[in-house]
């Protein structure tokens, strides 16, 4: 079959990445002697300075980490709520969702105590050699993407009004990053520079990385984003707001690591993030396929996948969420999934129907059942990671268009690696994008904005809660054949995540290897679509019953076949759905093997 390109195989390390300078800094880890884990956080950290506007060090990020020979395990980088963040404080300031952008949607910031925990407990490198690569890029700039400069240009008032020290940042000289010229970020580079002089007599590796957890949670970093959080700032509900985030909110947070939910499918074993992400929803779409599954890209196949997919995010509506217990065992079992089964029909459902496992009355926000349908330029997605799929009369090439007031279907990364000795890594890192707070002027990156994600009604489990995690969908992905690990895998795409996750996944479990291996590249290729018949998980949180939007390669027969069936079909770009990426061990042979996604042009897969 022809694919975009090649699929990777190797013997020594494979790193797939959404942006080639992240995966070629990865490699140069491995190359240098690291292990999958160095490389991850270099790849990492560069993520921050070549796609700020779609992730940042204030952001979060969940990572799904399989050592050789040892157990999956996931490392939670998202931050929970402040103790200032409850329901009867937004309320009290006239709000009924958490705004998409400003200080007000702020969680703790997660990404950073992650890596550096990742890098401490299973990592071989210092601080300094895993961040020189993006200090290099910050400090003596770096040939942007053309959508980083489109993201600025869209929030350009903004941040020429109201948002002035992003302004600095990003329109220095009164001039968005442009493709082919030289993009520095030297607050940031100072940033990581100071934090790597500061530790550096505290003791060994282990020793200099918690002390650099510690700036982080009570030194200087500490300092600049808490004052920034009480600075008033112009949010998208029209109005400035002071953030909650305190020294204390900082102080006593940390990274955690926690078991994978799993499932079992054909010899595969599936491992994602809990129900405080949206990643039990891919298990659930597994469980409820039926043992035959009609004929791979069919009419029949697309609808029975988006069938269920619709009641799987419906079950992610009533059961998912920190604030209270999830019952992901019930939700899993075959007695619940027989039943749910047998709601797929021959037509397309425009409602939204969560379970009820165990007997538990589903509960659903009042907001949840919002439909907007005709609101121009409207997304489901609003603020926040969703896709690079977009309306197809978006100006910007690739990714959504981004409105004045910072409201964006922005986008994510993601970055997969496996060594050289099996070690094997997933990880989606988002939030604190350019786009989703101003630049705290003392460190050159923003807040983030992930409490958007939870709703504003008390005794929901995604209620906003101090001390709980807002639901987050970021989703990456660890599967194992027969008990051992072999594949790592991920996209951005906010709510999409887990539908184009499905899809890939499925087209390598069902059609044949290539070259003796998984065919990553086909699969990642193959024509993809997505559908927002839920309640999106980010600002204005609204939903479109019946919707499916594939790509325009799409067979024509299976489009009209999907709209007889009821399906509301848009037909968008040719590659417009999902920046997959993947990364993969034969355990026999010893052979690794990488793919990444052309759609956005940007995402590329390396190594020997």
């Amino acid at each position: 079959m022809f694919t975009t390109r090649p699929t990777l195989q190797g013997t020594f390390g494979m790193v797939s990445s959404t942006h080639w300078l992240a995966s070629q800094s990865a490699m140069a880890v491995l190359e240098d002697g690291g292990n999958a884990y160095d490389a991850a956080v270099a790849g990492a950290f560069v993520l921050h300075v070549v796609e700020p506007h779609l992730n940042g060090p204030a952001g979060e990020v969940p990572i799904l980490l399989a050592p050789a020979g040892g157990e999956v395990r996931v490392l939670c980088g998202q931050g929970v709520a402040p103790a200032g963040a409850t329901v009867a404080h937004y309320k009290g300031l006239g709000l009924d969702l958490v705004p998409g952008t400003g200080p007000l949607a702020a969680a703790v910031p997660g990404a950073f105590d992650a890596w550096m925990l990742l890098l401490r407990d299973h990592g071989t490198k210092s601080l300094a050699d895993v961040l020189k690569y993006a200090i290099g890029y910050a400090e003596d700039g770096h040939a942007p993407v053309e959508n980083v400069g489109a993201t600025v240009e869209s929030v350009r008032e903004l941040f020429e009004t109201e948002w002035t020290s992003s302004a600095e940042v990003y329109l220095p000289g009164g001039r968005a990053p442009r493709p082919g010229e030289l993009f520095r970020n030297p607050a940031l580079a100072a940033t990581w520079r100071r934090l790597i002089d500061e530790v550096a007599g505290t003791g060994d590796r282990a020793a200099q990385i918690d002390a650099a957890r510690e700036v982080w949670r009570t030194g200087f970093i500490a300092e600049a984003l808490v004052r920034q959080a009480r600075r008033p700032t112009m949010d998208t509900s029209g109005s400035r707001h002071t953030g909650t985030l305190t020294a204390a909110d900082l102080a006593g947070w940390s990274a955690t690591y926690e078991a994978p939910a799993t499932y079992d499918w054909n010899g595969w074993t599936l491992c994602k993030a809990g129900p405080w992400s949206q990643g039990p929803v891919l298990l659930q779409q597994l469980a409820l396929l039926p043992s035959e599954l009609p004929r791979y890209g069919s009419v029949e196949y697309v609808h029975l996948l988006v069938e269920g997919c619709k009641l799987a995010m419906a079950d992610r509506e009533a059961w998912y969420g920190d604030a209270a217990e999830v019952p992901l065992g019930e939700l899993l079992s075959a007695q619940y999934n027989a039943g749910r089964r047998e709601l797929v029909g021959d037509k397309a459902s425009h409602e939204l129907r969560p379970g009820s496992p165990g007997g538990r009355v589903p509960r659903l926000s009042a907001h949840a059942r919002v439909v907007v349908t005709d609101e121009p330029g409207f997304s489901p997605m609003g603020v926040g990671e969703p896709t690079v799929a977009k309306n197809p009369t978006s100006p910007v090439p690739g990714e959504p268009e981004v409105g004045p007031d910072g409201t964006t279907r922005g986008d994510t990364c993601h970055l997969d690696v496996v060594d050289r000795w099996g070690n094997m890594v997933a990880a989606t890192p988002s939030g604190g994008w350019l786009q989703s707070n101003p630049v705290v002027p003392e460190l050159g990156f923003p807040l983030g904005t992930r409490l958007q994600m939870a709703w504003l009604e008390e005794g929901l489990p995604n209620a906003l809660t101090p001390g709980r995690r807002p639901r987050t969908t970021l989703t990456p992905s660890i599967a194992l054949r027969d008990g051992v690990p072999v594949l790592a895998f991920g996209t951005p795409g906010g709510d999409q995540q887990d539908q184009w996750q499905l899809h890939f996944f499925l087209a390598l479990a069902l059609r044949s290897p290539v070259r003796g291996g998984l065919d990553l590249q086909g699969a990642i290729d193959a024509p993809n679509w997505h559908n927002d018949s839920f309640p999106g998980s980010f600002y204005p949180r609204g939903m479109r019953p019946g919707s499916l939007t594939v790509e325009a390669r799409t067979d024509p027969g299976v489009v009209e076949g999907l709209r007889r069936r009821g399906h509301d079909v848009t037909v968008g770009e040719p590659w417009s759905e999902g920046r997959l990426c993947a990364v993969a061990r034969d355990p026999e042979t010893g052979v690794l093997s990488a793919g990444a996604n052309p759609r956005g042009m940007q995402g590329y897969a390396v190594g020997r």
